[in-house]
């Protein structure tokens, strides 16, 4: 189980760039009106029947979450027959797709994101396309919508409305550590980068590897946690974005070289070798008190309380000199439910979707996740960190759009890929290697 739990938080975010959604031909099938009308949630429920199609990509947690919800549903409307299909990360835009053209999910993902003017039209992502031709319900004046977290809504909306269900929050700008490590050498999570080197530089005259980190798997985190210190606002990576995609600041220089020059150093603190080492392997010796820290989301907690044998928090990982930029974890929002407007069984899909709002705890006391209605009860990890996550600030690969013409190199942009030793330049070489993939995108 546990395994199963890992491998679903790790597909889940490297592929850094949120689920795409449907091609040209779902588009086509689903953009015959722009402003389809208004759903509603029934409100006589002996009137909800026939068959709901759920379509969702499979983990572990949330997978037993929806069953929950699934169930209680199915006691409250007995004459709906709830069809309910996870399939693995990496085949859910081709199954949505299909099912999209023909018209058989009415609740699935989606995850519309907005384009801001200075992008090129052409980097539009597949679900922007789709709400723009009134492929989703609007959700944004639905009761339910009022149950869940202001600041989350904020953060998820698509121009000024909400097509979208948030069910959970993952955070991924820190580091998990072990509680034990750190009292046995008097250490306390670090507040500023200076703070963090002494951290780890004390780790290791000790004789303890200060971070394993899998550089298969989660080598981009680190990067992305420094960007979230340097830049600790939405509003900051927004300005980032524009100056990048506006060539007015450039990635080989100034605070953008900064990045690239921390991760440098915070890949110096890692095991020997780890571009080799993957997301099992950086775990176990995580568990194994090889290593003080790894670099995870929160997406692992529940596999690490059922390895058990570990103490751990969480906290931001500290890349500014100040301490107040680094206070706040930069994260997303999971599994962001959406009612296609071509839905067969739109009544259905709004009464399972005012009951999902309604039970949500069914669901997150499964699936693992931060919750995104406040006051939720959760697993006592997120108790520990209420402090970095007070208001939702997202990360920066929820807020960049990828330019598809620019090279590899800036894709995301930082390209933490190419020091070493996951590449084979210093922070340098990696910066100015980003910036001319970067140029080529004029």
């Amino acid at each position: 189980m546990a395994t199963m739990k890992l491998r679903a938080g790790r597909a889940r975010y490297f592929r850094l760039i949120a689920l795409a959604g449907a091609t040209a031909l779902a588009l086509s099938a689903c953009s015959g009106a722009e402003a389809p009308a208004p759903a509603s949630v029934p409100t006589d429920t002996a009137a909800v029947n026939g068959e709901l199609n759920i379509l969702v990509s499979s983990a572990a947690g949330s997978d037993a979450g929806f069953k929950a919800v699934n169930d209680a549903f199915a006691e409250e409307f007995p004459n709906v027959t709830v069809n309910f299909t996870a399939v693995p990360n990496e085949n859910y835009n081709q199954a949505r797709t299909s099912r999209l053209t023909a018209g058989s999910i009415d609740v699935g993902l989606a995850n519309p994101r907005e384009l801001p003017s200075y992008v090129p039209e052409s980097n539009m992502g597949d679900d922007a396309r789709l709400a723009d031709a009134g492929g989703f319900v609007d959700l944004t004046d639905q009761a339910f919508m009022e149950k869940f977290t202001p600041s989350v809504l904020e953060q998820t909306r698509y121009k000024g409305k909400n097509y979208t269900v948030p069910t959970g929050l993952s955070y991924y700008t820190g580091l998990t550590y072990n509680k034990e490590i750190f009292a046995e050498n008097g250490l306390t999570p670090p507040t500023t980068w200076d703070e963090f080197i002494t951290l780890c530089e004390t780790l290791k005259t000790n004789g303890i590897t200060p971070i394993s980190i899998g550089g298969k798997d989660t080598a981009g985190i680190i990067m992305l946690s420094v960007v979230q210190s340097t830049y600790p606002t939405a509003q900051a990576k927004q300005d980032l974005a524009q100056g990048l995609y506006e060539h007015t600041i450039a990635l080989n220089d100034d605070e953008q070289l900064e990045v690239l020059q921390k991760v440098e150093k915070v890949y110096s603190y890692g095991q020997p070798n780890f571009a080799g080492s993957n997301y099992s392997q950086m775990t176990s010796e995580f568990l194994n008190g090889q290593a003080a820290m790894i670099s995870d989301g929160t997406w692992n907690v529940g596999s690490l309380r059922e390895a058990g044998g570990v103490d751990f928090g969480y906290f931001p990982l500290p890349a500014s000199d100040t301490a107040a930029d680094n206070a706040s974890l930069g994260g997303k929002a999971e599994l962001s439910l959406a009612v296609p407007s071509n839905a067969k069984n739109k009544p259905a899909a709004m009464a399972w979707m005012a009951f999902f709002a309604d039970n949500y705890e069914l669901f997150n006391d499964e699936a693992g996740f931060a919750p995104s209605q406040p006051g939720v009860a959760s697993d006592e990890f997120y108790t520990g960190i209420e402090q970095y996550t007070e208001t939702f600030e997202p990360a920066w690969d929820t807020i960049w759009i990828a330019n598809t013409s620019a090279g590899q190199a800036a894709a995301l942009p930082f390209n933490w890929q190419g020091i070493q030793p996951m590449g084979a330049g210093d922070a340098q070489a990696a910066a100015d290697a980003a910036q001319r993939d970067w140029d080529a995108a004029k």
